[in-house]
């Protein structure tokens, strides 16, 4: 008989906790989860889907012109954004019940509160209740970054929770990052009408994204109305009646103000390890996160972390598969799975995705970081404009691009962007993975018309014969 209360505790219930608990469930763990919130965590209720649904119906607001060109004749003026903010909120909903359901379907068990590790293989929840597990599974996730002089009080200074949470849209907005949650919020909110000017402090946007790319993402912005102002430092921020003044410098040393109705920081996210009690366990943390090794299993060999509270990329899908990797270890150490072939995510076969319009999307090697480390690479780029049905639904702004080694051909690196580039890319990724040539998806057929012949003519490209440009 075992003394603990259960197999696996997991602290969190965002994408990373609930998905790790279901996977233990179905290996035969005795699972509970602790979550302070509600289920789904910030991806569930305030990041991923939400966001996602008003991107949805910015989209469909976007396509107003498209329908005045066939005649219909569309009054605009009565737009409600409060209605658009509730479908965010329809959608969030929708997910936690879902998230419910699955926990009640795997027999996981849910305890509300806030949980402290009290030892290797406890947690006392809201300081009285103790529960006890074989295994510990951190998976708090994280929050917005602040700016010292920037500090929420999302009002006018907003974090992407707060500007989930507007029911009326501003008249103009600054934000400050061009990443995938600037650039996303970017896209909403100059679609409905708001005056946009994005401030990115390095020299270009989408810093991460291959240049390539990144540049179709910004020509589409621009014809848009937004404003970008590329290495630029903003410095300090006043509130007065009408908004907010911020101080910028460009990057010729210049100083100017800006103002707007509210302004969204977007710079980053950081870990929440505070307060759960791991240092005095023994676990290692640098600058916030939780040092893991083989298996995500911190210096305590009971206590394991997955997700935004460790050093690997801040996306809901690493912490999901992170939450996988950890459970199966764990469950061949109690005898009920075979020890998993993956120790930790391999960072070149992790995806990225930015779902604004043009979508881009991307994994590997990008021609900038492939320079700055001296990797041999050659690199192909297929347009949309010779993709027959980009042209033929009006989205001919995009490319498929590989990077690949020149002497054996591996795929080191795939780009996307464009309509449904973020579906897209995963037919380069799985090719990636399964170690397949850019040959082998250039001779493989796919149905005409559809995007993914980009994807084909991207690896014939790399071979030297696309037919379509």
């Amino acid at each position: 008989m075992s003394t603990f209360n259960y197999d696996l505790i997991v602290i969190g219930a965002g994408p990373g906790g609930y998905v790790a608990a279901v996977r233990a469930s179905q290996l035969g763990l005795k699972v509970a989860v602790v979550e302070k919130d509600k289920l789904g965590g910030v991806c569930g209720n305030w990041g991923c889907i939400p966001s996602k649904a008003l991107i949805n119906q910015a989209e469909f607001y976007h396509a107003i012109p498209a329908l005045e060109h066939l005649g219909v004749k569309v009054d605009a003026s009565g737009l409600d954004y409060a209605k658009v903010y509730q479908k965010s909120r329809d959608a969030a909903e929708r997910s936690g019940k879902g998230v419910q359901f699955l926990m009640k379907k795997n027999k996981v068990e849910v305890v509300s509160g806030s949980a402290v590790l009290s030892g290797p293989n406890e947690v006392t929840v809201d300081g009285g209740k103790k529960l006890t597990a074989r295994f510990l599974l951190v998976a708090t996730g994280s929050r917005p970054r602040q700016i010292p002089g920037f500090e929420f009080d999302e009002t006018t200074v907003l974090s992407s929770t707060g500007i989930l949470s507007l029911q009326k849209l501003p008249k103009s907005l600054l934000i400050l990052g061009s990443g995938a949650i600037g650039m996303e919020f970017a896209f909403v909110m100059r679609t409905f009408g708001v005056e946009v000017s994005v401030i990115e402090m390095l020299p270009r946007i989408l810093p991460v994204e291959d240049p390539e790319t990144a540049a179709v993402v910004e020509k589409a912005f621009v014809k848009s109305g937004v404003k970008f102002l590329v290495g630029t430092k903003a410095l300090s921020l006043k509130k007065n009646a009408k908004g907010v003044e911020i101080a910028v410098e460009r990057a010729d040393k210049k100083q100017e103000t800006l103002s707007a109705e509210k302004i969204l920081v977007a710079v980053g996210r950081v870990p929440n390890t505070e307060n759960l009690g791991l240092e005095k366990l023994g676990v290692q943390l640098d600058r916030g996160f939780i040092l893991t090794k083989d298996y995500y299993q911190t210096a305590v060999p009971s206590i394991f972390a997955i997700g935004d509270v460790v050093p690997s990329p801040l996306l809901a899908h690493v912490a999901s598969k992170e939450g996988e990797i950890a459970v199966e270890f764990m469950a061949s150490q109690l005898g009920k799975a075979p020890v998993p072939h993956e120790k930790k995510l391999d960072g070149n076969l992790i995806p990225g995705a930015t779902y604004c319009e043009p979508q881009i999307a991307s994994f590997g090697w990008t021609e900038d970081k492939a320079k700055e480390k001296n990797v041999a690479y050659k690199a192909y780029s297929f347009p949309f404009t010779g993709n027959g049905k980009a042209n033929a639904i009006e989205r001919p702004e995009g490319l498929v691009k590989v990077l690949f080694d020149p002497k054996t051909h591996e795929i080191l690196g795939g780009h996307v962007v464009g309509h449904n580039a973020t579906e897209i890319v995963h037919e380069l990724l799985l090719a990636k993975k399964a170690e397949l040539l850019p040959e082998d998806i250039a001779t493989m057929v796919h149905a005409h018309p559809t995007i993914s012949e980009a994807v084909m003519e991207a690896g014939r490209g790399a071979e030297g014969w696309a037919i379509h440009i």
